[in-house]
């Protein structure tokens, strides 16, 4: 049965005066969610998203896992919608969402925005997520070099996220089947890394053997370059293992990562507001 074991490390970075990302690591569910930068309550955001994806998808994992996460994603969407509604102060929050989840036989990702996803296998490194920025948006269509893109001064614009605000087209997250095998290892990050690292140093970093160590080094390589966002890096390796037992409805339990690990910052507990 393939499951995920591995570290996460978060940091506030050089310049930021709070951590608006999110993240959460257990043997069946991953997620790194980074508050939209400009956006309020970018820390809500994420961290509401981060806890109703917990409470939600621990129930739905023992099938399809693109649907857990596509219904899961569903509801902390409306969950952040409730959240605007209830208070004003919150309106324009939204946050990015990256998250690998498995049923024991496939792991598949989710995503919308630009955190991204890589995965490691056989010393070469891939890019198993697209970023829904502007920038890429310009490459896709053959409008600028790839090579250009990440110098680029609109390269952070987010065309998708999860947000409080009314429906748009394509709010569900990009699905996409990893065929992970065992001794694959995952990346789920925020852009605080891909921002300033490139991909043939992140590649050589996650290659550390130890995942905390590898984790703690990708982190560090963002703040030696500035350190210019709040930074989170999860590595995950897929192993094969015994299969995950709980009970019907109860919590996962794994790692918890920034915002989330604040109760203030999650909406609902009627006390997450607007910095």
């Amino acid at each position: 049965m393939l499951r995920f074991t591995g570290a996460g490390v978060t940091d506030v970075g050089r310049r930021r005066d709070n951590n608006e990302d999110s993240g959460f690591l257990g043997p069946q569910f991953a997620l790194v969610a980074d508050g939209v930068g400009g956006a309020a309550a970018g820390e809500v955001a994420s961290a509401t998203v981060t806890h109703v994806l917990l409470e939600r998808i621990a129930g739905l994992l023992d099938g399809d896992p693109a649907l857990a996460l596509r219904d899961a994603t569903g509801q902390a969407r409306a969950a952040l919608r409730l959240a605007v509604d209830a208070d004003l102060q919150l309106a324009g929050m939204a946050t990015t969402l990256t998250a690998v989840a498995t049923d024991g036989a496939r792991v598949v990702l989710a995503h919308v925005g630009d955190s991204r996803a890589y995965l490691l296998r056989d010393a070469m490194l891939h890019q198993v997520s697209t970023d829904h920025t502007y920038v890429q948006s310009l490459v896709d269509a053959g409008h600028l070099d790839p090579a250009a893109a990440r110098d680029h001064p609109w390269r952070n614009v987010v065309l998708r996220s999860l947000h409080g605000g009314p429906a748009r087209p394509l709010e569900h997250p990009d699905l996409v089947d990893l065929d992970a095998q065992p001794g694959d290892r995952i990346l789920l990050c925020s852009d605080g890394l891909t921002d300033l690292v490139p991909p043939d140093r992140i590649g050589d970093l996650l290659g550390v053997p130890e995942p905390q160590a590898a984790a703690a080094a990708l982190v560090q390589e963002a703040l030696d370059r500035g350190g210019l966002d709040n930074v989170t890096c999860l590595v995950l390796d897929v192993v094969d293992g015994p299969p995950v037992t709980g009970a019907p409805g109860e919590p996962l339990v794994g790692q918890l990562l920034g915002a989330v690990r604040d109760p203030a910052n999650i909406a609902g507990t009627g006390h997450a507001t607007a910095h």
